[in-house]
């Protein structure tokens, strides 16, 4: 049994920005602050200790060492997995119980819930459709044409049009007076599937 995705896997997948991410403007100053403090604390104790044994260091030295470590530490802890749930939280989301995974996202549901979401609040509104998400299936059909075929809708017009199909070009090109139905959107999607 194969499984099927369509639209090429669905060609984008946005992930939610981490935590932390919109944080104040001064958050970034105090993370610099915080690392050049970090850095001279460092520093003087790699000096006195290496003073202490008798050797004779340059300061240059020592400060650049110092924010190499640092800035591999920074860089490893970005790349490393996240954390296990605490006890009582939620299961790992793992292919099998405790294995990693802990805080994996369903690509394939994060995409659909990027369609869905705009589809369900613009399904009874023909103003919300055509600025939300007939541009979005412009894109998509602009995305196909260019990959299977080296052009756009903007670029190539008469081409575009030719392998889109007169109802698909018609129904991208001229907002309808109501959203379509879901089974009128199923065939748009078939529509661009062939492409």
């Amino acid at each position: 049994m194969t499984e099927r995705t369509g639209l090429d896997d669905l060609f984008t997948f946005e992930e939610e920005p981490p935590p932390g991410a919109g944080r104040q403007r001064g958050g970034r100053a105090r993370a610099v602050l915080r690392t050049l403090a970090v850095a001279a604390a460092a520093t003087a104790v790699v000096l006195a200790v290496l003073r202490a044994v008798g050797l004779q260091v340059s300061i240059w030295i020592v400060v650049a060492g110092v924010l190499a470590v640092l800035a591999v530490r920074r860089v490893t802890a970005a790349l490393s997995p996240p954390p296990p749930p605490r006890a009582g939280g939620r299961a790992p989301a793992g292919e099998e119980p405790g294995s990693y995974n802990w805080g994996a996202r369903d690509a394939l549901r994060t995409a659909i819930n990027g369609w869905e979401r705009p589809l369900d609040w613009s399904s009874d509104n023909q103003k919300r459709f055509t600025e939300r998400i007939l541009p979005r299936l412009g894109e998509l059909a602009d995305e196909r044409l260019r990959q299977r075929h080296g052009l756009t809708r903007e670029s190539d017009p008469t081409r575009a049009r030719t392998l889109l199909g007169e109802p698909l070009w018609t129904f991208l090109s001229t907002p309808s007076r109501r959203p379509p139905s879901p089974r009128d959107l199923a065939a748009i999607v078939a529509e661009l599937e062939k492409i």
